[in-house]
């Protein structure tokens, strides 16, 4: 699947694919659940969420 296919199924642009992928966006639940939806996942198979560390 490319990142345009990926984003007109989402709703988003193509840059949104492109930035979510590089970790420069987090993507908003409504997105990442429809993302995990998409690719038969759970939410948490999918993203992963890193905390900065001090």
């Amino acid at each position: 699947m490319t990142q345009q296919e990926l984003a007109e199924l989402v709703g988003v642009s193509r840059q949104t694919i492109m930035a979510i992928e590089k970790c420069k966006y987090s993507p908003t639940l409504e997105i990442a659940f429809k993302i995990a939806e998409i690719f038969g996942q759970t939410i948490d198979e999918v993203f992963q969420y890193k905390t900065k560390q001090i």
